[in-house]
């Protein structure tokens, strides 16, 4: 049986029924970690001497009874924005080089509850801050599909963990499209949940109001499976939600029938790629051909979307980040003459180029004079943007269209032009801003073999009919591919 071809359900039902162990599918992935890692580089740090004990505690659970759902066995990685108790969570920045959480992050709490097997925590943009997975103070993470490129951002080293087979499923985060994304650029499923479904708790924050965990994974079953498995309200974190509708994996079903989808003309115009629009508009027939009625409209306020999500993600940041200053715990700066003088030089050396970038926006909108034209201002276009989506969802269940507007750009390509960096989150921080649930599913190539990502959003709370349809979709997909 070749473990690495198996999906996350598979792979754990094949395990309960005495086909294979969840210690050699472990070691499955901790082969292919040995045989790809040094070119890919999607860890930041591989806990083998754990995972494997953790692997044989497993098996033995299954094979008691005790554990049965549909994870228990599976090897899987974190964002190194997780905490996890006893394995350092670094963030991708040098000022938490060496910072070792106390406890552990409520999502993978609930994971390893389930009985999934933590491989490692994955590399990513410093402090999420990046769209590239370039800014770590690790070193860049390269994509599975064509090393020369970039795997996306923030949660790229996640998304190329799973790419590249060295785990079955991961966690990112999603702060303006940090897991649809670099689920687009290397060619798997990432989802981000509606704002509160999924606990905060033990996620080290860029933009509070913004940040959400999601998945990684190789189908979309996957995504339905682990996404039920950390859904729920956390009494640690006081923006979790109480939902009664975590059945995810019974939404599954192989037609779109009764589903409306929106296009919105505004994803198709200047700056799409053509092999992008192509594809996408591929998939939108796929889901019309499986019952779904699909027409274009124009949803409003798109060219608003950047400006108005940099603003206020920069102001929380410039907020979330200022307890990293050398005192309690990270790095320290040596030979410092005076608290202010250990303040600065701790921040200039701990902090990377990105990460100060967006900390000085962020003080800079905040600030006196400033705060009405700036930051005042985007929080007002940002109800614009949500009543705008009301509207859409008031004749749309699911809205439709690219999750970037191009293939994943050669290494250093946006390193040398921020602005381009940003604008490639022209169709995913909408969803952040108005709080939205949202999935990427692969849905063709362009001409050098990279990845198309499709991406869905939906109105909040309607998880199901965004995996319905993408469910639907992907087995068309399958099939002809």
């Amino acid at each position: 049986m070749d473990l690495l071809s198996l999906s996350a359900v598979e792979l754990s039902a094949a395990i309960r029924e005495g086909k294979t162990t969840a210690p050699a599918a472990l070691e499955a992935v901790l082969t292919q970690i040995d045989r790809t890692e040094e070119t890919y580089h999607c860890y930041v740090t591989v806990d083998r001497e754990r995972a494997q004990e953790k692997a044989y505690r497993v098996q033995r659970q299954i094979e008691s009874g005790a554990l049965t759902g549909p994870l228990a066995g599976v090897p899987m990685a974190v964002k190194d924005n997780l905490c996890t108790e006893g394995l350092r969570t670094t963030c991708a920045s040098r000022i938490l080089e060496n910072f070792v959480p106390a406890y552990t992050a409520e999502a993978v709490r609930r994971l390893e509850e389930a009985g999934a097997v933590l491989v490692g925590k994955t590399n990513m943009d410093e402090f999420a801050m990046g769209s590239t997975t370039e800014t770590s103070c690790h070193g860049v993470t390269r994509n599975p599909r064509n090393p020369n490129h970039v795997p996306g951002g923030s949660s790229g080293g996640s998304a190329a963990a799973v790419a590249a087979g060295e785990c079955y499923f991961a966690l990112g985060s999603d702060t303006g499209g940090s897991v649809r994304q670099p689920a687009g650029y290397c060619g798997v499923v990432g989802m981000k949940p509606t704002y509160g479904t999924v606990s905060r708790y033990g996620l080290i924050a860029y933009a509070s109001s913004l940040d959400q965990v999601g998945p990684l994974t190789r189908s979309v079953s996957d995504c339905a499976a682990v996404l039920e498995i950390i859904s729920g309200h956390d009494l640690k974190d006081s923006t979790s939600i109480e939902r009664r509708d975590t059945d995810f994996t019974g939404a599954l079903r192989a037609d779109a029938e009764g589903l409306r989808i929106g296009l919105p003309r505004d994803y198709f115009g200047e700056g799409i790629m053509p092999e992008v629009k192509e594809a996408v508009l591929r998939a939108a027939q796929i889901l019309r051909d499986r019952g779904a009625v699909v027409e274009e409209f124009d949803l409003g306020l798109v060219q608003y979307a950047i400006p108005t999500y940099y603003t206020i993600a920069s102001a929380e940041a410039s907020s979330n980040l200022e307890r990293f200053d050398g005192v309690k715990y990270g790095y320290r700066a040596e030979r410092t003459q005076g608290l202010d003088d250990m303040y600065r030089k701790t921040r200039s050396q701990g902090f990377g180029a990105e990460t100060k970038r967006r900390i000085m926006l962020g003080c800079f909108v905040l600030s006196t004079g400033y705060y009405d034209a700036y930051y005042l201002k985007a929080l007002k276009v940002k109800g614009m943007i949500k009543r705008a989506f009301d509207r859409a969802f008031a004749q749309y269940d699911l809205i439709l269209g690219p999750v970037a507007p191009t293939t994943a750009p050669l290494l250093g390509e946006n390193l040398e032009d921020p602005m381009s960096m940003y604008l490639g989150d022209i169709y995913t921080v909408s969803a952040n801003l108005a709080g939205l649930p949202g999935i990427c599913v692969p849905c063709g190539s362009d001409a050098r073999g990279l990845p198309v990502g499709l991406q869905l959003l939906g109105n909040c709370f309607q998880e199901k009919k965004l995996l319905q349809a993408a469910y639907a979709f992907e087995q068309v997909w399958n099939m002809r591919n």
